[in-house]
């Protein structure tokens, strides 16, 4: 796993703006519209090019392919494994059921309501082995020796996008998916870079899909999934593994988020050696405040989010210094690396916030780091 051990390191979760003609092929793919797969694979490579280019002069440490090749970070699996063919899922946000004006904005965003997440209905198989390998094959050849991520969908936010109709119980249901992935998930260290699992489901997954229980019971299903998804990477080294967990990319009132105190302990057996979450945004800013008292999960490396993902504002640097120093003062310097609260286009055509302003939120990203390290490391850049 990659440590600060000179200067914080900067990273992000994912998703980034797509350019707005690979868009509409994407969007024309999900509506069932043909297209040319060629031409599809070809605009998705030099999407890859200008995307890891632009994070490279932005001054990201750790790049990816801004998952050009996905139509979200979790429903892109329906296309990669057999077993879903049933109808649409639905779930309800339980902060969204009080602001229903809000839950309009939020579903009417054109990249939520072209998605499509069928239920499954028969066995969860791998059928497409070609994606993976050309998804790393085109950000190896474009990133070089710059360190690399990818990111892959965990067993758990599968598990909530996709009802299950198929399965007799949601544990048969988790460990076939969690067969199923593996597959991904070794093609993307083999590749050479770090795989990322994004897992919704153990932050979002608690006012969603597992609304209805109690803090002890959702407790005890973070457990079962965090043992699907470390049955599913056994055969990959901590080290090069992180994960993404967060209470839900999208612009609602949050009000019903699970409090970070009350589940972080539950990450601590989670295979991966790192754990990117939300640290920036109004809702979980002031969670840092807790490993003042609450110890650190052992041995991992924490990525709190030093930058929004939904908002217009461009962070000041000495804002994004001192969250990262915050962090560092706490669970000490090397485990801290800096990153984003979550991607910034988590489904195509989706993202609150301007491309260009993308760019520049990521270019102060990597300005606090730089003005953090300064005070962490004597001779820091």
């Amino acid at each position: 796993m990659q440590r600060s051990t000179d200067r914080f390191l900067t990273t992000h979760t994912g998703s980034l703006p797509r350019p707005d003609d690979l868009v509409r092929m994407m969007f024309a793919k999900e509506e069932g519209v043909p297209v040319d797969a060629g031409a599809l694979d070809a605009r998705v490579k030099r999407a890859v090019e200008e995307i890891v280019r632009r994070q490279i002069e932005a001054g990201i440490d750790i790049v990816n392919d801004g998952e050009m090749s996905k139509p979200s970070y979790a429903t892109y699996v329906k296309d990669r494994l057999s077993g879903f063919g049933g109808s649409g899922n639905s779930y309800v946000f339980q902060d969204l059921k009080d602001f229903p004006k809000s839950a309009e904005r939020v579903f009417g965003d054109p990249g939520r309501k072209v998605r499509r997440a069928p239920a499954c209905n028969g066995p969860v198989e791998l059928k497409d082995r070609r994606s993976p390998k050309v998804d790393m094959g085109n950000l190896t050849a474009a990133a070089g020796s710059q360190m690399q991520f990818s990111s892959a969908a965990s067993p758990g936010v599968i598990s909530l996008f996709f009802r299950n109709d198929h399965y007799n119980s949601h544990e048969d249901y988790l460990f076939a998916i969690a067969e199923a992935m593996r597959y991904e998930y070794e093609t993307v260290v083999e590749s050479g870079a770090t795989l990322q699992l994004d897992c919704p489901d153990l932050a979002m997954g608690r006012h969603v899909q597992y609304a209805d229980l109690t803090l002890p019971q959702f407790r005890d299903r973070m457990r079962l999934h965090i043992e699907a998804l470390n049955h599913a990477v056994r055969n990959i080294p901590a080290e090069r593994l992180r994960m993404h967990m967060c209470w839900g990319n999208y612009p609602g009132p949050h009000h019903c988020d699970v409090p970070f105190a009350d589940i972080v302990d539950v990450l601590a057996a989670a295979k991966p050696s790192a754990i990117l979450f939300e640290a920036a945004n109004p809702r979980h800013a002031h969670e840092w405040q807790m490993f003042e008292t609450v110890k650190s999960p052992e041995g991992k490396v924490l990525v709190p989010g030093v930058i929004e993902c939904q908002s217009n504002y461009i962070e000041h640097p000495e804002l994004v210094a001192h969250r990262i120093e915050r962090y560092a003062n706490l669970v000490g310097r090397e485990n801290v690396m800096a990153g984003v609260d979550c991607g910034f286009s988590i489904h195509v055509g989706q993202g609150g916030v301007d491309p260009d302003v993308v760019w520049a939120k990521l270019a102060v990203l990597a300005e606090g780091a730089r003005i953090a390290s300064r005070k962490f490391w004597r001779h820091a850049a």
